[in-house]
């Protein structure tokens, strides 16, 4: 693993580094702001309020098994849950991702990645959430840390805004990621060579190589192997509610 930055030291990297809109500041979300998925929120609702009929339970966890394995592109794993709401109503769904982040997910986001966010806010940086996740759990997400951009996935609605099965392409995921954040920094004139990136999983190696400052967090083991090549600083923060939370995380510290 790469060498091991203390969260403290995060936060003043931050504070003693330029400030101003043109330094970029991503976010990947699951494991990275949260702790875990977020979509499994939305899984554990669907099937305690039998929403979800057992060929979508199994199907679901099918795709999983596949795409942990390598069998199944991340592609065509998201495509399939989306295909599960066909003909939902994307205004419904977006108020029950904001229930579901009040009562499931806030607890779950990380005390420290919040503090990070902060920061980056405090110093005047451009803050965006980058994550492959459907903006019915990135955007409570997002809303709530305040970060005013987010470059996620979409579905693709009918006319009436109801759900047709599909993602709006290109998906963004791994390389894709990338290139979108690659775009969106060249529309708002933010130096790549100053950009922080925190992510956790190794589909994010390519934007990691591509951004000033690569910071991956609580990293699985493909990202924690390429901080190792590339010398890339790892920060391990503390889950939410951890008992072995460091006193120096508490505000006025």
């Amino acid at each position: 693993m790469g060498r091991t930055l203390s969260p403290p030291e995060s936060l003043e990297e931050i504070g003693s580094g330029p400030g101003g809109s043109q330094v970029g500041a991503f976010f990947d979300l699951d494991g990275t702001l949260v702790d875990g998925f977020t979509a499994t929120a939305h899984a554990g609702h669907r099937i305690r309020q039998r929403q979800a009929a057992a060929g979508e339970i199994l199907g679901i966890v099918e795709a999983s098994v596949r795409y942990r394995i390598g069998r199944m592109p991340f592609e065509r794993l998201l495509v399939r849950a989306a295909g599960y709401l066909r003909g939902e109503s994307l205004l419904e769904l977006d108020e029950l991702g904001e229930y579901l982040f009040q009562n499931r997910i806030a607890q779950r986001v990380y005390p420290h990645m919040r503090e990070v966010v902060r920061r980056h806010q405090d110093r005047g940086h451009t803050v965006v959430l980058s994550s492959s996740a459907l903006t019915i759990h990135a955007e409570p997400v997002a809303r709530h840390l305040g970060i005013d951009h987010v470059l996620c996935n979409h579905f693709v609605t009918d006319g009436e805004g109801r759900l047709t099965g599909g993602i709006v392409e290109p998906i963004i995921w791994g390389a894709r990621k990338a290139i979108a954040v690659q775009t969106f920094c060249r529309a708002e004139q933010i130096d790549m060579a100053h950009c922080y990136f925190y992510a956790d999983g190794d589909e994010d190696g390519a934007l990691m190589r591509l951004v000033g400052h690569p910071r991956p967090v609580n990293p699985r083991p493909g990202l924690a192997s390429a901080a190792t090549d590339h010398g890339w600083p790892v920060l391990t923060v503390p889950r939410p509610g951890s008992r072995r939370r460091d006193r120096r995380l508490r505000p006025g510290a």
